[in-house]
């Protein structure tokens, strides 16, 4: 097995038993395992075949496509920014969050990121995923991303239809008040708390990926 099929094979696995262990066989693994033992396997599975991931990925080719060169660290710097104001959003007031405020939360009205989307978080990850395709640098990283951006799109799909399940007419509401694709012209009134923590994460995550990935991001590449 070469090694980029062998990256395939590795991302395939975490994506596969994500979809699996979260959708048709969560009922079957909790009613066998309970709820505990159903987080400790689901845990151990995700850590596992991430695991492989890492591994598969170190052993890859760190440079072999041709790169977008400029162009492409221009665009992928103006993708990281909306994705990092996501992320620094949808951790307030989330109702597709497991917490006792979920229901009325669902019931309130759309506020900052939520305005944008229900999936907040899960779009944040499909558009770093975006950003490292839209470099073209190396195989290891575009078939990573493309996994992940695949895990974070779907995965916003199937959950929907779970909360639904789970939340009922609660759900219901909050999808009839939000939309799954972006509506980006409300990224601009997403309020003060996304886009200051977001530019902070903007700032941080692009610096720390020269001491981690090896290679200097976002504005770090010019400065």
């Amino acid at each position: 097995m070469s090694v980029l099929t062998e990256l395939v094979a590795a991302n395939i696995a975490f994506v596969g038993t994500h979809f699996a262990m979260s959708h048709p066989l969560r009922e079957p693994l909790v009613r066998a395992l309970g709820n505990i033992g159903f987080q400790i396997a689901y845990s151990i599975v995700s850590f596992a075949t991430l695991g492989w991931i890492y591994f598969a990925f170190k052993a890859a080719p760190p440079a072999d496509l041709p790169g977008s060169g400029d162009v492409g660290w221009i665009i992928a710097t103006m993708i990281t920014l909306p994705a990092m104001i996501l992320l620094a959003g949808s951790y307030v007031g989330n109702p597709a969050m497991p917490t006792p405020k979920a229901a009325e939360q669902a019931r309130a009205e759309p506020k900052g990121v939520f305005k944008v989307t229900r999936h907040p978080m899960m779009w944040s990850f499909a558009l770093w995923a975006l950003s490292h395709i839209v470099i073209h640098y190396s195989w290891r990283t575009t078939i990573t991303a493309a996994a992940m951006g695949f895990l974070a799109l779907v995965g916003s799909h199937l959950q929907d239809r779970k909360k639904q399940v789970l939340m009922g007419e609660a759900w219901s509401e909050w999808e009839s008040k939000t939309s799954y694709w972006p509506r980006w012209s409300a990224i601009f009134g997403a309020g003060a708390f996304p886009w200051a923590v977001g530019l902070i994460f903007f700032v941080f995550f692009s610096w720390v990926h020269l001491p981690i990935g090896g290679i200097p991001a976002g504005i770090w590449r010019w400065f």
